[in-house]
């Protein structure tokens, strides 16, 4: 059980980043807001983020469709994505 509890608590290397990240220090709430709500408190976070670039990286990887990461709205992620092909 204590080893199950440990295996747990290991952070994949491509996710140590995370860690740092402001956004986890304050909350989901800013970052995954409901429909229509303001975006602002969460680009405000990410603009003072040191990892901001690789959450954005890895949102941009991993098709992330939801939510602001590196300092980008869900529409601004897929114009992003649009504007590279």
């Amino acid at each position: 059980m204590l080893l199950t509890m440990y295996i747990d608590t290991i952070t994949s290397p491509e996710a140590a980043w995370q860690q740092e990240a402001l956004c986890a220090q304050t909350g989901a709430d800013f970052f995954f807001p409901e429909p229509g709500s303001s975006v602002r408190e969460a680009k405000r976070i990410c603009g003072m983020c040191p990892i901001r670039a690789a959450c954005l990286d890895h949102a941009l990887s991993n098709d992330e469709r939801f939510g602001v990461w590196g300092g980008l709205s869900e529409k601004e992620r897929l114009e992003l994505r649009r504007a590279s092909r």
